[in-house]
């Protein structure tokens, strides 16, 4: 059983930037955005250490916070934080679908 390090370094960096806009902004939004997406992704790395063809979880919660924050960096044009949130994710799809083709 090999742990996905990977995976739970993108669950903590969702759960960082979720802080952070709370701590810098006050935005609950972001806090609660934070917590669930860095959850789900965080089961999606224990999933995945599991069993390594299990990438269901993780990859759901990456492409869809691809499309939202591609979607917040296109209108805000922000990199920090829609624009490295987007690149993780869409990062994190690749790997993830690398993982099922190998």
């Amino acid at each position: 059983m090999a742990i996905d390090w990977i995976g739970f370094g993108y669950a903590a960096a969702i759960f960082l930037g979720g802080f952070l806009g709370y701590k810098r902004k006050g935005s609950v939004m972001s806090l609660m955005a934070g917590l669930v997406f860095g959850g789900l992704s965080a089961y999606g790395a224990f999933n995945i250490s599991n069993n390594p063809t299990d990438i269901k979880v993780l990859l759901l919660t990456s492409g869809l916070l691809s499309v939202v924050m591609g979607t917040r960096y296109k209108k805000s044009r922000k990199v920090i934080p829609a624009g490295i949130m987007s690149g993780l994710s869409l990062l994190m799809v690749f790997r993830l679908l690398l993982l099922l083709l190998v």
